[in-house]
């Protein structure tokens, strides 16, 4: 087998936790020649356990983090590495063997860390710790597991609904199923009479497609992922890619260009209460479900209206993203403390508690719980089931609904080794047309080139790492 240097640096060994009592679990290989690993749900633990890339900023952390700490024991050290995950920062641990015990990241860059050997499968963690796989999203786990193998636990999970200021489209004679994307036409239309100025004189946003962001909710729509389901074939030249491209586009071009609306939405409060909605600048967009929140929070008496964001056939889609916990090469030491904390992190009984805060927090100073999507498909519906108020007042209600509605109905890329490579291609594909320097066609084929160069590259590499 060859290796690269990443994939022989992360068989050193750092110092950590250990295994306090003998544990008979299943044995862990890390796929670089490390000495194995036994997992097992009894054992004792203790050492210090580092961790990159989590931060303790609310409730739903700080008391899932608790309970991981209670389950660990009282010999296990935990200590975080402060600030968002630094890739690179991350990349160069591992190289240099000395990784962090557990790393905290997006779905989407699973895959790549997977394929370069600077993090482990889990199976045998998953195996031997008793964690319940079959809990888990489909969509979540899928963006997780590569050649065959879990390299990561999901966490939070984020969707798109469709959000809408009702008063503006009330006056224009126009219900949310106008915007809710299920009829491009009809979004076309009620742009048309949402829209209030044009190019430099803007003064109300009749709707935002959310480009380049969106691109795969578009896409989605029209009946075509961006990228084939083995994760080895880029489809950014697809036509049904081009004409969302293009009808995503022409949705700014009525309302004087991307950068005209472009300006005009940064001026706005986004998290205040002078948001867009409550100031009634804006009519319509698909948007992540933890706005809603925010829209509860600081401008509850705005008009709103919800729904899912939907397909061209009327169903309910949405682009899932989220976090998932990882555990990096090298780490022989810490990886039995490690599997059971992301075990106590993601359970149900956990998230259950953590959503519980939530709601006490939330009653404390008046406000709605709104929900919390996770990985976790049990915890999701024992949190609505158990803890959302049946008697939600309206515009709120549809939000939940529509928001429980979305992630019944997500859908994800597949893990691949060129996440960050085949993002950036059709991102800037994206950007070169609403920035006027190429026609969605020829901006499309462009991306498509380098996004399969790209894959091409890295799978050629992994597999013949496997020979």
């Amino acid at each position: 087998m060859k290796s690269s240097a990443v994939r022989s640096s992360v068989l050193v060994a750092v110092s950590g936790v250990v295994l306090a009592a003998c544990a008979q679990g299943t044995t862990n290989d890390d796929g670089g020649g490390g000495e194995a690993v036994a997992f097992d749900p009894e054992a004792e633990l203790s050492g210090n356990l580092s961790i990159m890339g989590f931060g303790l900023t609310d409730e739903i952390g700080e008391v899932r983090y608790e309970a991981a700490q209670e389950a660990l024991g009282d010999d296990v050290e935990l200590s975080l590495v402060e600030g968002d995950l630094d890739i690179q920062q991350f990349l160069s641990a591992v190289a240099a063997g000395d990784p962090p015990a557990l790393v905290y990241a997006n779905r989407d860059q699973i895959g790549t860390f997977a394929s370069r050997g600077a993090i482990i499968p889990l199976d045998a963690c998953i195996e031997g710790e008793g964690i319940d796989t079959s809990v888990f999203r489909e969509p979540s786990l899928n963006q997780v597991t590569f050649n065959d193998s879990v390299y990561g636990i999901p966490e939070f999970n984020q969707v798109q609904i469709t959000m809408a200021n009702a008063s503006l489209l009330e006056a224009a004679g126009l219900g949310i199923e106008a915007v809710n994307g299920s009829d491009w036409e009809a979004v076309t239309s009620a742009t048309t009479a949402l829209t209030q100025g044009n190019g430099g004189s803007l003064s109300v946003i009749g709707y935002d497609s959310k480009l380049p962001e969106f691109l795969p909710l578009w896409a989605r729509s029209n009946g075509v992922d961006l990228l084939s389901e083995d994760g080895r074939t880029a489809q950014l030249d697809d036509p049904a890619v081009i004409e969302a491209l293009e009808f995503a586009v022409g949705i700014y071009d009525q309302q004087g260009g991307f950068g005209a609306v472009k300006a005009f939405r940064d001026s706005a409060d986004f998290f205040g209460e002078g948001n867009q909605f409550a100031t009634g600048v804006l009519g319509a967009m698909p948007m992540e479900n933890w706005y809603v929140n925010v829209l509860n929070e600081v401008s509850s008496d705005a008009p709103m209206a919800f729904d899912s964001y939907r397909s061209m056939d009327g169903e309910p889609i949405a682009f899932a993203g989220g976090s998932a916990w990882a555990v990096p090469a090298g780490t022989e030491d810490t990886q039995a403390a490690a599997c059971r904390f992301m075990r106590t992190m993601t359970a149900t009984d956990t998230w259950m508690e953590a959503a519980q805060a939530r709601v006490d927090a939330r009653a404390e100073e008046g406000l709605l719980f709104t929900g919390l999507l996770t990985g976790n498909a049990e915890a999701d519906d024992r949190i609505r089931s158990e803890l959302m108020t049946e008697d939600a007042p309206e515009p709120w209600a549809s939000a939940i609904d529509a928001i429980y509605e979305a992630n019944e109905n997500s859908f994800t890329f597949p893990a691949n080794p060129a996440d960050a490579e085949f993002k950036t291609a059709w991102q800037d594909g994206v950007n070169r047309v609403l920035n006027g320097q190429a026609t969605p066609a020829e901006s499309m084929a462009q991306a498509q080139e380098e996004a399969q160069a790209a894959l091409d590259e890295a799978w050629a590499e992994w597999d013949d790492d496997q020979e």
